[in-house]
Parts: C-alpha cells; sequence; structure tokens
C-alpha cells in the first residue's frame, strides 16, 4: 500500500489462487477495485517502485513483472526472469530509472539481484548469490548489531534463522543473527530500529533482536504460534495468525505487560501500517493468505 500526502491509499496486490494483479483504491476507508490484470500462475507479491511503477514477483516462469499505473489502470510494460520462483521482492535502491531489487525463493537458497532500467529494460542486469533455505519477506533495518550500519534482514523457514547482509554489500555472505528450534515465519523491525521481532510458528514463544547489542529476547506467546509481526512501537508489537492478532505491551527484557487481541478473517499472513482513511491515526491493513477477505483494523490500535 501505498499513501501519498493530499490523495487516497492504492493498494497493489496478487491475488495467489486467481492469478491476478490488482489496483485497489480506498475512498474513505472503503477499498474500490480499479483494475485487475493476469499474471502467470500462482504470483506472490507485489511492490511499488514509483506512485507509477508496480513489480509483481511470479512463481511461474521465475519473472518479476513490470506494470506501468496510469489513470488507474494497469499496463505491463517488461517481464524480467530470475532463474527460480520468487516469494518476494523488495526494492533496494534506485538512481533516476534504474532500480536494484531482490528477489527471494519461494523455497531453495538462490536470490536475485536484479538492476532494472525502466528506459533500457534490455540493459537490466541480473546477479544471483546464495543464501539460506526459504528466505521469506526480506526487510530493511535501520542498523546491525554492533554499530554496522543499516542492511537487509530476512527469516529463513527451512533452515530456522534470521540473517542479514548490510547495505554497503549487499552481496556480502549474509551473516546470522539468531537461530531457533521452531520454524522463523517473518522478522520485522520496530520503528526506531532497535529491535528485529520474529513471529516463531510453533512452541507458545516469540522473539525479539536486539539490534544494538545482537541480544536475543524471547517473548512469552500463544502456544497455536504466529505468523506474522507488525511492531507499533519498539515495545508495542501485533502478532498475526489464524483469524486474530495478539496485541503485546512489552518491558525492557521482553516481558509481556499487556496483552490484547483482534479478531481477523483468516490467516493473516502479513501486517502493514498506513492512515487509510486519512483521519491522522495509523491503521492496519491484515492481508490473508487463505479465504476471499482481506481486513482494514481502523485506529486508535491501543487505548491505554
Amino acid at each position: 500500500m501505498q499513501c501519498l500526502d493530499g490523495k487516497n491509499c492504492f493498494l497493489i496486490a496478487v491475488e495467489h489462487e486467481l492469478s491476478k494483479l490488482v489496483l485497489m483504491e480506498f475512498d474513505n476507508g472503503k477499498a474500490v477495485v480499479r483494475d485487475q490484470q493476469p499474471l502467470g500462475y500462482h504470483p506472490d507479491s507485489a511492490i511499488w517502485l514509483t506512485p507509477d511503477i508496480v513489480a509483481a514477483a511470479v512463481e511461474t516462469g521465475g519473472t518479476l513483472d513490470f506494470f506501468a499505473v496510469n489513470n488507474n489502470q494497469l499496463k505491463i510494460t517488461d517481464r524480467r526472469g530470475v532463474g527460480f520462483a520468487p516469494r518476494d521482492v523488495l526494492l533496494v535502491a534506485n538512481d533516476g530509472d534504474r532500480y536494484t531489487l531482490l528477489a527471494t525463493p519461494y523455497s531453495g537458497k538462490n536470490v536475485a539481484w536484479l538492476t532494472w532500467d525502466r528506459q533500457n529494460p534490455e540493459q537490466s542486469q541480473l546477479k544471483s548469490a546464495f543464501w539460506c533455505e526459504a528466505p521469506w519477506h526480506p526487510v530493511h533495518v535501520k542498523q546491525l548489531p554492533q554499530n554496522r550500519g543499516a542492511g537487509i534482514a530476512v527469516a529463513c523457514l527451512d533452515d530456522k534463522k534470521v540473517i542479514a547482509v548490510p547495505a554497503s554489500n549487499w552481496q556480502a555472505t549474509p551473516e546470522v543473527l539468531a537461530t531457533f528450534d521452531v520454524i522463523p515465519r517473518q522478522a520485522k523491525p520496530s520503528p526506531s530500529g532497535r529491535w528485529l521481532y520474529v513471529a516463531l510458528e510453533t512452541g507458545g514463544k516469540n522473539a525479539r533482536i536486539d539490534m544494538h547489542t545482537g541480544e536475543l529476547q524471547f517473548i512469552q506467546g500463544d502456544p497455536r504460534g504466529a505468523s506474522s509481526v507488525l511492531a507499533l512501537t519498539d515495545d508495542l508489537v501485533i502478532w498475526g495468525d489464524s483469524q486474530r492478532l495478539t496485541l503485546q505491551k512489552l518491558d525492557a527484557q521482553g516481558q509481556v505487560l499487556d496483552t490484547r487481541e483482534i479478531k481477523t478473517s483468516g490467516y493473516s499472513t502479513e501486517l502493514q501500517l498506513h492512515d487509510i482513511n486519512r483521519d491522522g491515526v495509523q491503521d492496519i491493513l491484515v492481508l490473508n493468505s487463505t479465504g476471499e477477505t482481506a481486513d482494514v483494523i481502523f485506529g486508535p490500535i491501543w487505548k491505554d
């Protein structure tokens, strides 16, 4: 989702089972479908590169598909292979009309760095690397432990660890930030960058990594586990799971001070924070990987 100053919020998303790219506008908090276009079988994610360019990761064919957005219409402009079935695509950097994208796989260790040239797509460049098994949902982090600057972090489902690479060298050998005895489903930073929260699939606990010191803290959780995470503040975190969000307020040691729950419509695997109805208060967009419904939770999210 993108919410530009003085304008409505727009969502670009994939419908995994129907193999479509969908453009929605949120007008007074209500979602209106503006356009949808076919994609290859089983697309997995989509992102904005600019307010008028989007990219989608498509399993079949192993491609990143690029679309122009004009007058609320989607038009495909280019398609680039990455050498594997991509699960996620992340915008790493851009220089004018050149965009560096990271594609990570649905399964396997391959990742790809695509430098895509909007004006001259045939001059795009692809570089590959090996990371870990099933690195899902990479994210930018403001700092790596021991004051080593910004980077990209990701949870590796099949290797049960969280890794990171520095912004100073995207293709460096990844370092391991934490290892677990259960599957880490997603890692996301807190707003200040102090913590990297990790949703653990089972085991009745989740975790966070101190991005100053590298310390790992475990957080008491529901035995049913968590599949997604979103930090509202450094110590106020939301965990997504099957038909619910669990909100927790934590102390400095990661002990739970208060817990609340919000119902959702499906298996809540992606959470985003935006002022969707433009009232100056942050709301939560909940994308579910089951069913035909996404949710918008209008704020304020936490009232003391």
